[in-house]
């Protein structure tokens, strides 16, 4: 096995409870800037290790009921981007850090969910880019 350690690469996403999600969001779109969607907004930035590729970060409303920050008692939830997730599992695990699921795959990435010392919940996102990439190029040609 190698010596390399998986790592976090950068921040994938800020989400966060409050009292009406849509209101909000809309705040943030007329006060700040923010350009928002059904999910919230995307900001996009260049990869530290690839300036030519993009890499993007989500900004999400949640309602104050949700139950996507449990078991965490907090009202918010970073997700943070990985270079290799399943070795980042593995290093975790030996660690003793608790993981609250297995890691799931989808077309722009694999996810998974821990907890820190203090009860925050952490998103892991090993990111595929490309797909927001061909997304973001489609909506400026329609």
């Amino acid at each position: 096995m190698s010596d390399k350690k998986a790592k976090v690469t950068g921040v994938g996403g800020i989400f966060f409870k409050c009292e009406d999600p849509n209101q909000l969001k809309q705040w943030y779109a007329e006060q700040l800037g923010f350009d928002t969607d059904e999910y919230g907004a995307t900001f996009t930035t260049k990869q530290k290790e690839d300036p030519n590729q993009n890499a993007y970060l989500q900004w999400s409303t949640f309602s104050k009921n949700t139950e996507q920050m449990l078991p965490s008692t907090k009202d918010f939830m970073i997700n943070y981007r990985v270079d290799n997730l399943e070795l980042l599992v593995e290093q975790l695990k030996k660690a003793g850090v608790t993981i609250l699921d297995n890691i799931t795959s989808y077309d722009y990435g694999k996810f998974v969910h821990i907890m820190d010392p203090e009860g925050n919940k952490i998103e892991l996102w090993e990111p595929v880019d490309a797909v927001f990439d061909q997304y973001y190029e489609d909506q400026k040609n329609k």
